[in-house]
């Protein structure tokens, strides 16, 4: 693990922390989540761990946004950009106390990002 400096775009927020998952879509650390490309055309999202109400994980489907590459399709639902999500293992939905949008998000490597999740004290649900 390596400690790193994670800014938002707004450079509102700036804090020191381990991170324990990093990929180019997402980046966990000990208390949050940062989604890289969330914002359209360029900015991140930082979701901290308190906020998350439940984590799903679903297969890749034409319902669940497979093909949704950025952005939303239901006012649901967002999706931060990836765009091989069509080619991803699985779809994760985090759900949020903080607002009623869900975030629908792929990573590059699901195994290990679930570890780290798990690690967290976070369970994933298969609905």
């Amino acid at each position: 693990m390596c400690s790193l400096r994670l800014s938002s775009m707004l450079g509102t927020r700036v804090m020191d922390e381990e991170i324990a998952y990093s990929d180019g879509l997402v980046e966990v650390s000990e208390n949050a989540i940062r989604f890289r490309h969330y914002y359209f055309p360029i900015g991140a999202k930082f979701v901290r761990f308190s906020d998350i109400l439940r984590l799903e994980k679903r297969p890749p489907t034409l319902l669940n946004g497979k093909w949704r590459l950025w952005g939303t399709g239901d006012f649901r639902t967002w999706f931060p950009k990836d765009w091989r999500r069509p080619w991803r293992s699985c779809i994760f939905f985090l759900h949020l106390a903080t607002q009623k949008t869900r975030i629908g998000f792929t990573v590059e490597n699901a195994v290990k990002f679930m570890e780290i999740i798990k690690s967290k004290g976070l369970t994933i649900e298969n609905p």
